[in-house]
């Protein structure tokens, strides 16, 4: 008697069998679903989303994998929220972003050490709320220069703990001065530059893609759709809205950091 596999009653069933082994087809699908709602929740409010699958994840996924996964989907999510929302990247800002996130990358590939989580929690959960509800910063600190140093930084933590995206959508936003597009649009475009140099620096460390592809572009089409969704809403928030909800999810992580750096 012959036996079918799904893949010969349909050419999409192909993907499932690229799914991880090391979880299970209902893990999976909880995960795509996942990245579908904390697209939506990150294009509509500008942040939030990519610590949540993270969190998620962490319970889900082996330690090892973590890390290189999520920033491959959200390099996705932030890229494809970047290309719907063009016209509103401020450009200079990205420019100084670059070479800050190259220098931050290439330290990180050369020293990779094991930061302390809790004392990286803590200064991360510091700088939000200063630049949050302290006073504004001052235009230096967000010129050129400032902005290299920021993107050099973050991106050198987010190889160890993954989620610095927080402390970007507060410096950003600053820079911006609260304009929801061009706060969305800006912080999208900087993200997809560090997730970016993650994929590389795992890559070259050796992290083997190929296991997690079939998971990681079904994630990253969900997620696509969850971005269009979010941007539709985005469109009916006024700035000022904006601004409430987006210091709120902001403080909310903040306070998150805290809580996990002192448990």
């Amino acid at each position: 008697m012959l036996l079918l596999s799904l893949t010969d009653f349909h050419p999409g069933f192909a993907m499932l069998e690229l799914l991880p082994a090391d979880l299970s087809p209902a893990i999976s699908v909880m995960l795509i679903a996942l990245a579908l709602f904390t697209s939506i929740i990150t294009a509509a409010v500008g942040i939030g989303g990519g610590v949540l699958l993270l969190a998620v994840m962490a319970m889900v996924m082996p330690a090892t994998a973590i890390i290189p996964v999520h920033g491959i989907v959200q390099l996705g999510s932030n890229l494809n929220r970047a290309l719907l929302t063009l016209r509103h990247i401020n450009l200079r800002v990205i420019a100084s972003f670059v070479p800050g996130v190259i220098i931050g990358a290439w330290l990180a590939s050369w020293l990779l050490v094991d930061l302390p989580l809790a004392l990286v929690q803590l200064c991360i959960a510091a700088f939000i709320m200063l630049l949050v509800w302290g006073p504004a910063i001052p235009k230096l600190t967000t010129g050129r220069v400032g902005t290299l140093i920021a993107a050099g930084v973050t991106t050198f933590i987010s190889m160890f703990v993954g989620a610095t995206g927080p402390l970007v959508a507060a410096f950003i936003k600053q820079q911006q001065a609260g304009e929801r597009f061009s706060t969305v649009a800006t912080f999208a475009a900087a993200m997809s530059l560090q997730h970016a140099s993650k994929a590389v620096v795992y890559g070259v460390a050796g992290f083997v893609f190929h296991d997690w592809l079939g998971l990681m572009l079904l994630m990253v089409a969900a997620g696509a759709i969850g971005t269009w969704i979010g941007i539709k809403l985005l469109g009916r928030l006024s700035n000022q809205h904006f601004g409430w909800i987006f210091n709120g999810l902001l403080t909310l992580l903040a306070l998150r950091l805290v809580w996990q750096a002192l448990v």
